[in-house]
């Protein structure tokens, strides 16, 4: 317990900017990631195996959708593993400050898990459309758009997102940190990935499940089209 204790003090004094980071990523993940950061260091595990502890927690929880017919009972598994992924998700990258910083390496592979996890989880929710058309509602083909979609709108917005970090200036080394927005923390909460988990709770719930994913796609891809017009405005400018 000293261990953790000794841990979770470092840590707090160890965090990322919460600029551009919805509330619930703020206040929820990241403090449960911390624990989690915590407890892995006190358990002697390396960043690498806590990505690898949340890709076997999310992926278990995308084959379910696919495999298994919804029940209420399902739903609140699959969000217990969708969250607590998301959670070790967290854990990898302030387990590596804790550690004295990541690696390329590291850095990489977090990147291709949280890319295959997206894609797996969609893909998976397509399956399950075609699987249990009768219990989900999506007896129609036009049902099937649907996960495509919401996929290609998540995965740009990752992808787009994290290739306009990496050609964006960096800040000047001891720039002070620009004060995170509670109103932008507000507003990413429909594109919030622990706010998405959420939507698996009704799989019982017949045609809710469908059409309450189909909402968050919807408004994944409204998101997508003003982040590209605001990443490319911000690219703009930067000179080369």
């Amino acid at each position: 317990m000293g261990r953790v204790g000794t841990a979770l003090r470092e840590l707090r004094g160890a965090q990322k900017s919460a600029k551009g980071v919805s509330l619930y990523s703020r206040f929820v993940n990241r403090p449960v990631g911390r624990y989690l950061a915590a407890g892995s260091y006190a358990l002697g595990l390396t960043p690498n195996q806590v990505t690898l502890i949340s890709a076997a927690l999310s992926f278990a929880a995308a084959a379910l959708v696919a495999v298994v017919a919804p029940s209420w009972v399902l739903g609140l598994a699959v969000w217990a593993l969708l969250a607590l992924g998301f959670a070790f998700d967290s854990a990898d990258g302030q387990l590596a400050r804790l550690r004295g910083g990541g690696s390329a390496a590291g850095e990489w592979l977090d990147h291709v898990v949280d890319c295959a996890k997206l894609t797996a989880l969609h893909s998976c929710v397509l399956i399950a459309f075609h699987r249990f058309p009768e219990a989900y509602g999506t007896g129609s083909d036009g049902w099937l758009l649907v996960p495509l979609g919401f996929q290609l709108a998540a995965v740009v917005t990752y992808f787009g997102g994290l290739l306009t970090e990496k050609l964006k200036p960096k800040p000047a080394p001891g720039s002070p940190a620009e004060a995170p927005s509670t109103l932008r923390a507000v507003a990413l909460l429909p594109v919030d990935y622990g706010v998405f988990c959420l939507v698996f709770l009704p799989l019982g719930g017949g045609g809710l499940f469908a059409r309450a994913y189909a909402a968050f796609g919807a408004v994944a891809a409204l998101f997508l089209a003003a982040f590209l017009v605001k990443w490319f405005r911000e690219l703009s400018a930067v000179r080369r």
